[in-house]
């Protein structure tokens, strides 16, 4: 099974691999030799590592307990007291074309929009600019995740309708339009707010 061929392909192949005549050349020699000194110093890191995480594992009679952290139903059955009611399809689409509205009074629309008191002004910034972009906003869904409400609406710009997620948080025993959203509608519609600095 030897021939000529295979012997100068094996002497090749070893010769490349440093190799000569199946012993390792003194290349092949020192390069072991540095594997197994990276090996051992792997090894030995290894080992430091695991004893100084075990050491953190240990127990020192010294420490004081750590202070137990407990929820409790009363704290989360208080903050759930304290959500309004989630509102239906009906009352978020009247909230929303009333806040879109410019000649609904800006008193009356202030409390729609997150933080809105910043600047009073940013409801009818807002209304405005909705209109002159003739935009129409229609609630098709809401659902609830618990300290907000997502409202899925058709959402018109000058005559293009897209589908729109609207969050809104609760504040102040109210739902309101997430501040970050308003301000994002209002930047889209070329409008500014001191409220979305």
């Amino acid at each position: 099974m030897s021939t000529p061929a295979c012997r100068a392909a094996l002497r090749q192949v070893s010769g490349s691999l440093g190799y000569r005549d199946g012993t390792p050349t003194s290349n092949a020699k020192d390069e072991q030799l540095k594997l197994r000194t990276t090996g051992r110093v792997a090894i030995a890191g290894l080992a430091v590592v695991a004893a100084l995480g075990l050491s953190a594992c240990s127990d020192d009679k010294g420490d004081k307990p750590a202070a137990k952290t407990t929820t409790s139903a009363k704290a989360a059955a208080t903050t759930a007291a304290n959500l309004p009611p989630v509102p239906t399809v009906e009352e978020l689409n009247a909230q929303l074309n009333t806040a879109l509205d410019p000649s609904v009074p800006n008193e009356e629309k202030v409390d729609f929009v997150q933080g809105g008191s910043a600047d009073p002004e940013l409801p009818n910034r807002l209304a405005q600019a909705a209109k002159d972009a003739n935009v129409q906003v229609q609630v098709t869904e809401v659902t609830s995740f618990g300290e907000s409400v997502n409202a899925k609406a058709n959402f018109t710009v000058n005559g293009q309708t897209n589908v729109v997620d609207v969050p809104f948080v609760a504040e102040d025993g109210k739902w309101k339009v997430q501040k970050s959203w308003a301000c994002g509608m209002l930047t889209n519609l070329g409008q500014q707010s001191v409220a979305c600095a």
